[in-house]
């Protein structure tokens, strides 16, 4: 075992689509719960919620598809890395591991994923967790003026492949590391060595990693515009933990997931973004309030 994996979880690789291969871990047993993690992170994120919720459910986590240990495809199109495909890898892992439906949460760059599974594949997604991110629509929407300088990475990763990889490769250290730093209220929350581990597999997924965020700008808009205008919205239940950003951004969180999910739970939390480390607990107990919704 790895010596950074979760304990009592056994490792799976599954193939999801031509040449696509996720590495999960998967521990525990009953309804099955599945957990996708964000930016710059790996399914390692989650190795304190998934120890706790393994007493009571099935759970995985996988690497995304672009991220860790899972494989890296080129871009050879938008559609590689967009969200709509992303999510079919999710559906398909689940689907292979044995679960035709299931409980899903992200954060960050797996919640974005996990809001196109639940639009895209409502038969599997029976409910969602969303950490601290807005629908990638919205998200754009929102940055504006200078307050927009919060999310600069966006707008550099959403250039022309060549530049931004080159930069990043640079100083991936540096650049992963700042937000590592940045983002966090807790820095003893993500200790030395889960760090490194987030440094080194960032580093080594630098061009799918700016293909991810590439096709926020491009494809995903596009997938989300379309969901809008046809009036698509979340059948599931779902909830949203957030920070308070809309303060600085000058945008209603609340009313802005309202919009995409009636039926919704959405609560403000003072950790910071990286809750599922940060405050662990927290994010266990609204996984299981959820699930048993």
């Amino acid at each position: 075992m790895h010596p950074l994996s979760i304990p009592g979880f056994d490792v799976h690789r599954v193939r999801v689509d031509d040449g696509v291969t996720l590495e999960a871990e998967v521990g525990g047993s009953g309804p099955p719960v599945l957990l996708l993690h964000g930016f710059p992170q790996t399914r390692l994120m989650w190795r304190h919620v998934a120890a706790d919720l393994a007493a009571d459910h099935t759970v995985i986590c996988p690497d995304l598809r672009g991220y860790g240990a899972s494989d890296k495809p080129a871009e050879t199109g938008p559609e590689i890395y967009a969200k709509r495909t992303m999510a079919r890898d999710v559906v398909r892992l689940a689907t292979e591991l044995g679960h035709e439906r299931f409980t899903l949460a992200g954060h960050d760059r797996g919640a974005l994923v996990a809001f196109r599974a639940a639009l895209d594949h409502p038969e599997a997604v029976a409910r969602v967790l969303l950490l601290d991110v807005l629908a990638t629509l919205d998200m754009w929407d929102a940055m504006h003026g200078v307050s927009a300088a919060v999310g600069f990475h966006l707008y550099l990763m959403a250039q022309a492949p060549g530049l931004p990889e080159t930069m990043i490769r640079s100083s991936a250290d540096a650049f992963f590391g700042y937000f590592l730093d940045v983002w966090a209220n807790d820095p003893d929350a993500v200790p030395n060595a889960v760090r490194r581990h987030y440094l080194d597999s960032s580093a080594r997924a630098v061009s799918s990693i700016v293909a991810d965020y590439r096709a926020s700008a491009q494809i995903d808009v596009a997938h989300d515009s379309a969901d809008r205008e046809a009036g698509n919205r979340l059948a599931m239940p779902v909830s949203v933990l957030q920070q308070d950003w809309g303060a600085a951004l000058g945008y209603h969180a609340e009313g802005l997931w309202r919009a995409w999910a009636p039926d919704l739970r959405h609560r403000t939390v003072s950790c910071g973004h990286f809750m599922a480390e940060e405050d662990p607990a927290l994010v266990t107990a609204e996984i299981r309030a959820l699930a048993s919704r």
